[in-house]
């Protein structure tokens, strides 16, 4: 090699040994991480109705955060709901609830559970029925979804479930109410599927109110009247608006909805029976709102008042318009039912809460528990996120202030909760009174359905 071309050959090594050392090419994001993209939680309860066509999916996110989705709509929504859903949420589901075991109520499910996620999954349990929902079933139960079924306490048959998703926001099961009330025999479908045991929930924020009505028939709104189950509520989601029977004048006149949401597709629109079922509504008050005409609807609930934001206007309505929808107080005329007087206004706008009720959450179906057994219940009860009590200070007067409260029993529990403490645990401290149960035994906890804490260990 000649000197100079040595010599090059040296300054070249140099000049690469002085350069910084490239850095290695950077990971793309998991896709764990950038599967939600929701904002953070503002203080006020949000419901989407989603345009589903013909089918059912809504969306409800507490004020803080908590979500649930009812329905996950038709096998044709698969492709908008895995897009849409992220955009809302924050992490994955903390509840479905599938109403119906009908594919117009639950066809999306398991693509939306592969892009989301969920923790748990309410189902009404129904016999008879298909193979298909079966087996969807139990591939939820397979990705660890606790599935389970409204079941009154034993404590408390006649009480309606309630699930507590935070202080002042609950989802209370009306309907079905078995084994305290047994299943309706209404007519069924061409596959076997009777509606009439749809499950019908009430969500309540306040003074401020949601009735999903699931996909009951007539037969449901009999019974739910009978029973005194229904009340007024300031948004009805209208089930089976295309079905001869259903969303009966005594059951309009006893919900007096101040807003109905009904979904549908064009051709369904069209439907005499669904007319009917408008002038009904537009008769004790309600404004209606339709997916097939407004799209995608958005209800924001301060408490006090929904806000109303609709995709698309209705024909004639400006853009810009606000729906403000009202629970108040009932000002209008009393109407005439056919079946028993109205029940007088309230002389409150804050309704009267309704008694914690103590809601069974064993799953009933999963991949290991075949259909009819009945499994132990979990330590974790009905919250969707555990209490804040073990993260707050107790202070020792608290402790005793809780053993003044049972001086003849030494276990206590919350109404809320499936776990009971010892009366000096830290975690007894902060059992609100109202919710407060009294155990003389830890026998008489256990065959109440009661677990011992994993904190007190009683």
């Amino acid at each position: 090699m000649s000197p100079r071309i040595a010599l090059g050959v040296g300054l070249l090594l140099a000049s690469l040994a002085c350069q910084p050392t490239p850095e290695p090419p950077k990971k793309a994001p998991s896709p764990e991480k950038s599967r939600y993209f929701g904002g953070a939680p503002d203080g006020k309860l949000h419901v989407y109705f989603f345009d589903v066509g013909a089918g059912e999916a809504a969306l409800i996110i507490s004020p803080s955060g908590n979500t649930v989705l009812v329905d996950s709509g038709p096998a044709t929504a698969e492709s908008h709901l895995v897009n849409r859903l992220p955009e809302l949420l924050r992490r994955e589901l903390d509840l479905v609830v599938l109403t119906h075991p009908d594919p117009k109520h639950h066809g999306a499910l398991d693509a939306v559970l592969k892009r989301v996620g969920a923790r748990r999954l309410l189902e009404p349990q129904l016999p008879d029925t298909s193979s298909a929902y079966d087996t969807l079933l139990g591939a939820v139960g397979s990705r660890g979804v606790q599935v389970f079924s409204p079941a009154s306490s034993a404590n408390l048959p006649q009480e309606s479930v309630r699930l507590q998703l935070e202080d002042e926001v609950n989802l209370t099961v009306l309907w079905p109410r078995a084994p305290a009330t047994p299943l309706l025999k209404g007519a069924t479908d061409a596959e076997g599927r009777n509606a009439a045991n749809s499950i019908v929930l009430r969500l309540t924020y306040r003074n401020t109110s949601v009735l999903f009505a699931g996909a009951a028939r007539a037969e449901t709104e009999e019974v739910l009247l009978a029973n005194g189950l229904l009340g007024h509520a300031t948004l009805l989601k209208v089930a089976s608006p295309g079905v001869a029977g259903a969303n009966s004048q005594g059951f309009l006149e006893e919900v007096r909805p101040q807003g109905a949401v009904f979904s549908m597709d064009e051709g369904l629109g069209r439907d005499a029976k669904v007319r009917d079922v408008m002038t009904r509504l537009k008769g004790v008050g309600a404004k209606t709102f339709r997916t097939d005409v407004n799209g995608e609807m958005h209800a924001v609930s301060d408490g006090k008042q929904f806000e109303l934001t609709l995709q698309r206007p209705t024909p004639g309505e400006p853009a810009s318009a606000r729906r403000i929808v009202l629970p108040g107080v009932d000002t209008r005329p009393a109407l005439v039912k056919t079946a028993k007087p109205p029940p007088p206004p309230p002389v409150v706008v804050k309704p009267q809460p309704e008694p914690p009720v103590v809601a069974k959450v064993e799953p009933t179906r999963t991949v290991d528990t075949p259909r009819g057994t009945t499994p132990r219940w979990g330590s974790e009860g009905i919250d969707v996120d555990p209490l804040p009590a073990a993260t707050k200070a107790v202070r020792k007067e608290d402790i005793r202030r809780a053993a003044q409260r049972a001086p003849t029993g030494g276990y206590v529990a919350s109404r809320n909760r499936r776990i009971f403490h010892k009366v000096d645990c830290q975690s007894a401290a902060m059992i609100k009174d109202k919710n407060l149960v009294v155990f003389r035994t830890r026998d008489e906890a256990l065959k109440s359905n009661f677990e011992p804490a994993p904190d007190c260990k009683p």
